[in-house]
Formats: structure tokens, C-alpha cells, sequence
């Protein structure tokens, strides 16, 4: 645990209005400053950081909070994340008593290594958003995919021009090892021990439309690469580098921050483009997973913005087996205020199309319409059975035992017994005594990422809850 005392020193250390200013823009309003709120959509603004009390207010929605609050609201950071990230930025020194000298030397080596990694991935996304304006090819590509020039610019699209090593012109040494470590230049020959004057070094990404990947802080950790015309892959991630883990990133969660918000809910979709196209087409909350099937660790950063996940898959064999893996990563953060569902679209047909061809009240519809966690969960266990035989029911129940033991204890788990049981044809008595799992026995309810609270109590003061910083992160 961080002591309060840290926490208190850092927060009398940071500027509120300087952490808040690098992602709103404010302008002076008497001794305070006032924006746009980030976190709901509003046309005039009436949202206020105080410099002197170092908190923000939103008067339209009551949002509230300080620097801390800010990175883990906004940015989806756990509240260790925010720490250490507006720690770094003051030049202080996370207590961490219970690592050894060499580790903490170690993990501070790491978190040099990575920044040098984003500056060089940050450079290259400069690199190729260049070269975008001036390529033709690319941009009526673009816009055959009917995207517009604003929402190219929002999520920072960019084109790598066709060459082996376009990249030596946007960096002083095309050697530098740092760019195989990035993943933008591919180096052979580096596996087998070569000398770097022996390697054949060659761009990663060539001829193909640049999405940029960002982590919850907005800094550039990989690239997602389309070819423009026939070729394959038709799509092209980065490797998993020191900055980049597919398993737990999520392309456009950064830029569907607010979204998230206004919608209320988090569409995961399976590609750039439709991530892409849907921000223009109305709905900005939508993310995708990076070539890989959803993960625990997408689902808790999700729940990080949102208690609402729909996720959005293909109606074929292939998309029930990615909801298959989607429910899975669900079901231990499924606790009884969360809402996740499954929507199956036709096979023709992908979010963005379906809303071109349908429009955007259809697709609403869809997703209203979508399948809930438990059905989703009785169909998944019921693959494969014969339920009108004794056989296929208990072969249901052993496929259902597994999913139903990994949801959090409470109300729906209680529902979800009672339903196995009658479609297994068993008393839930008898299920439940068959299993041996009592509500206090089964798996533990996952905790919260953002560990310091929930909002302050209402007081005569906005800018005051009453609770000395450093106490208000206590627990």
C-alpha cells in the first residue's frame, strides 16, 4: 500500500490544472480555470479546475477530483498507474520498501527503456501521417472507404509508402537498434548472432494504411498496417515489444474515451476500420481487439470507463467460438450491476456495413437486441447436447460447471443455478448439492481498478469532500 502521506506530498507537488490542461482546453476564469468537460458531451462549458484547492468540478454532470482522479477516470489508469505516472512527472520516488535496490534500479531501467520505445513509435506515426498528405493513392483509398479527413486526423492515420527503407528518412541512423525493438524495422540475421553490419534491415511496413495503437495515456506503443489493394496479410500488427502486449491492449480505447461516457456502453468490434468508421458514423464508443481473441485483461481495462460491454462478432462458426472466448474472459467480472452481451450480426455483414446499409438507428437496435451474458452461457454450454436425453443434459451441466463456477458471487450467479438446473432436468437443490458449490465457496468477486473510492458526497463547496488528500487514498 502507498502511504498517505506520499499521496498528500505528491498532490501538493502536482498542478491539477496543467495535468487536466495537456488533454481539455481551459481558458482563466477569474482564479479559477473552466472547459468543455471531458467526461459528458456539453456545447457550453462548465467544467472548473481550481488551482488554489487542486481539484476539478463538472457543474453539468458532477464529476470531481483531483490530479490522481483525473488520470484514472479519463485515461482508465489504475490508481498505481496514476501514481506513478504523475510521480515521474515531479520527480518523486514511489515508496516500494519491499523491493530490493536491484529490482527497483531494474524496474527504473524498464520504464527508461519504454519511453525511449514511444518516443521512436511517436516519431514514426509523425513519419507516416506525412507522408498520408502526400499520397493520393492513399487518401482515395480513404475516402472509397468513405472515411472523412476529420476523423482520419482524430486517430492519427497515416500511410507507409511502398521502398524497403522509407524509414531512413525520418530517422538519423537507420541501424539504430531501437527501431527492430520497436518493431519497425525488421532486422535479419539478429537472431543468429550477426553484427549489425551483417544484418539486412528492411521496413516492417511497407505500402500499407498506418493505424496507430495508443495505450489509455495516448502515447503511440504499435501500428496496425492495411493493405491498400490485394495482398497478404491483409493486416499487419506490430510484435510484441516492451511497450506492447496484444493481449492487453485494445485499439481505439484511447480516442472512445468519452464516447464510452455519452453512450454508456463499450461496442468491441474485430478491426481497425470498423473502430474507425463507426466514430464517424455515430458511435464513438467502439474498440477492437488486435488480432487476438478478448482477454480478462481487455474486459477489466474496459470496465475501467464503462459497466456495459456489447461484443459485436460474426454470426459464422468462427464468431461463436470468439464469443465462446469473450464470455469466458466476461464471467468473473460479471457481477450483478455489469451488463455484458453478445450481438450476432448477419454473415454479409460487419458493424460498419450493417450501419451503412441500415442505418444508425437499426444497428441501436441490434444492439439493444443483443444477447445477455446469461443467455450467451446457457447456449455455450448446451454446444453439442442432445437436451432431449439424459445423456446430452449431463453433458450440458459438466459444460456449464466450469462457466457458472468463474462468475463472481451474487444475485445473477443464484439465477443462472436455477436455470442450468432446469434445463439440465435437476432439482437446483440437487445441482447445486451435485456441484458442492455454496455462494460463499466459488470464486471471489474481482476488485476494482480504480482502488480510491467513489465520488465525494455532495457538500456546499464542490471543490471540497471534506477528506484530507493524502487519507482520501488511504484504504
Amino acid at each position: 500500500m502507498i502511504p498517505p502521506g506520499f499521496i498528500q506530498e505528491l498532490l501538493s507537488r502536482v498542478d491539477v490544472v496543467e495535468v487536466v490542461g495537456r488533454h481539455v482546453e481551459l481558458k482563466k476564469a477569474g482564479i479559477n480555470h473552466k472547459g468543455l468537460c471531458p467526461f459528458h458531451g456539453e456545447k457550453s462549458p462548465s467544467f472548473i479546475v481550481s488551482p488554489s484547492r487542486q481539484t476539478y468540478h463538472c457543474f453539468g454532470c458532477g464529476v470531481h477530483g483531483d490530479a490522481i482522479r483525473f488520470l484514472t477516470e479519463h485515461h482508465g489508469m489504475s490508481f498505481v498507474e496514476a501514481v506513478q505516472d504523475l510521480s515521474q512527472q515531479v520527480g518523486l520516488q514511489v515508496p516500494e520498501d519491499e523491493r530490493s535496490e536491484a529490482d527497483r534500479a531494474a524496474a527504473a531501467e524498464q520504464r527508461q527503456r519504454q519511453t525511449t520505445l514511444t518516443d521512436v513509435l511517436a516519431k514514426a506515426a509523425q513519419h507516416y501521417r506525412q507522408q498520408l498528405k502526400s499520397s493520393p493513392r492513399a487518401i482515395d483509398y480513404l475516402k472509397r472507404r468513405g472515411l472523412t479527413g476529420e476523423v482520419a486526423q482524430r486517430f492519427g492515420l497515416g500511410y507507409a509508402p511502398e521502398g524497403w527503407r522509407t524509414l531512413a528518412s525520418a530517422f538519423a541512423r537507420y541501424d539504430d537498434p531501437l527501431l527492430a525493438e520497436s518493431g519497425m524495422v525488421i532486422a535479419q540475421g539478429a537472431d543468429e548472432g550477426k553484427s549489425e553490419a551483417d544484418q539486412k534491415r528492411y521496413d516492417r511496413f511497407r505500402d500499407r494504411i498506418m493505424f496507430p495503437i495508443r495505450n489509455v495515456k495516448g502515447e503511440t506503443i504499435a501500428f496496425g498496417g492495411r493493405v491498400l489493394d490485394k495482398g497478404e496479410p491483409k493486416y499487419l500488427n506490430s510484435p510484441e515489444t516492451p511497450v506492447f502486449v496484444k493481449g492487453r491492449e485494445l485499439y481505439g480505447l484511447y480516442e472512445s474515451r468519452t464516447g464510452l461516457r455519452e453512450k454508456g456502453y463499450a461496442l468491441v468490434t474485430e478491426g481497425y476500420m470498423d473502430v474507425v468508421a463507426l466514430a464517424q458514423l455515430g458511435f464513438p464508443n467502439a474498440v477492437a481487439t488486435l488480432g487476438t481473441a478478448c482477454t480478462a485483461e481487455h474486459v477489466q481495462k474496459l470496465l475501467r470507463f464503462t459497466e456495459q460491454v456489447v461484443f459485436s462478432f460474426d454470426g459464422d462458426a468462427a464468431g461463436r467460438r470468439a464469443a465462446g472466448r469473450a464470455l469466458e474472459a466476461a464471467l468473473p467480472h460479471a457481477t450483478d450491476t455489469r451488463s455484458f452481451r453478445f450481438l450476432f450480426l448477419p454473415a454479409e455483414h460487419d458493424p460498419d456495413s450493417y450501419v451503412r446499409a441500415h442505418g444508425q438507428q437499426a444497428f441501436e437496435a441490434q444492439v439493444r437486441d443483443a444477447v445477455p451474458l446469461s443467455r450467451q452461457l446457457l447456449e455455450h454450454a448446451a454446444i453439442d447436447c442432445a437436451l432431449d436425453t439424459a445423456e446430452g443434459r449431463a453433458r450440458m451441466l459438466a459444460q456449464a460447471r466450469p462457466l457458472w463456477q468463474a462468475l463472481p458471487d451474487g444475485a445473477l450467479k443464484l439465477q443462472l443455478l436455477s436455470e442450468l438446473a432446469r434445463q439440465g432436468g435437476l432439482p437446483a437443490e440437487e445441482l447445486s448439492g451435485l456441484w458442492g458449490q455454496g455462494q460463499g465457496n466459488s470464486r471471489g468477486r474481482p476488485g476494482n481498478a480504480q482502488a480510491h473510492g467513489s465520488s465525494p458526497a455532495e457538500t456546499d463547496d464542490p471543490f471540497d469532500d471534506g477528506t484530507p488528500p493524502g487519507e482520501r487514498y488511504a484504504s
